[in-house]
């Protein structure tokens, strides 16, 4: 014969589970590290991308162009500002180098490109090389 149990509402064990589920603090394993992220879009004459990197200076953000790979790093850097007498309750805030490094349909012209950052956001503008042209011989 198959065992019934009742629901009964005085046992607390189900909504323990879910509460001690839920109250435990957050850990950012490393695939939840900050990431930058990009919309890149283009044009006949060039590419514009924006990417997403908040909380940091202009002076740490580092762009690279090689041929069609751009690489976009920046340093997220802890500043606290815990006065004396104050407890940190949770951190969730990431702090460390990020990195994104993508690799575009055409070779770009790296000393036409131009950078702007404002509100947390890069703006990218970067001119497509021109690309060579090919011309097919006749042969005599």
């Amino acid at each position: 014969m198959v065992n019934l149990l009742r629901y009964n509402p005085a046992d607390n064990t189900f909504d323990d589970l879910f509460r001690g589920f839920l109250m435990r603090p957050v850990r950012m394993d490393s695939a939840q590290e900050m990431q930058i992220k990009l919309d890149v879009s283009e044009d006949d004459k060039s590419y514009t991308v924006h990417a997403e990197i908040p909380g940091v200076k202009k002076e740490d953000i580092h762009v690279t162009i090689d041929g069609n790979q751009v690489s976009i790093s920046a340093e997220v850097k802890n500043e606290k500002d815990v006065k004396e007498g104050d407890k940190v309750l949770r951190n969730e805030r990431y702090y460390g180098k990020i990195s994104r490094v993508f690799t575009l349909a055409q070779d770009v012209e790296s000393e036409l490109s131009a950078a702007k950052y404002n509100n947390g956001v890069l703006e990218l503008t970067l001119p497509k090389k021109a690309t060579a042209t090919t011309k097919r011989l006749t042969i005599n």
